[in-house]
């Protein structure tokens, strides 16, 4: 499930999915600001099918986080 969540934040992120390593997160990737965010939630939503509720679009701050959306597991 990694590679689909590199494969997002990449493309949200407007960079090559190459360049997003394993331990990507808000704070080590300058890509990632407010309007990224924003493309990162609505390319999980289409990919899930659903809304995502609020507490996790505000939780989302690592690749981890994304593997975990799209797994069904706890953000954390």
């Amino acid at each position: 499930m990694e590679t689909r969540a590199k494969a997002l934040l990449a493309s949200a992120l407007e960079i090559d999915a190459a360049s997003v390593p394993s331990d990507a997160s808000i704070a080590t990737l300058e890509a990632w600001d407010s309007l990224a965010h924003l493309r990162l939630v609505q390319a999980l939503e289409k990919e899930l099918g659903r809304e995502l509720p609020a507490e996790h679009i505000f939780a989302i701050a690592s690749l981890a986080d994304v593997a975990a959306v799209l797994e069904g597991r706890p953000i954390g």
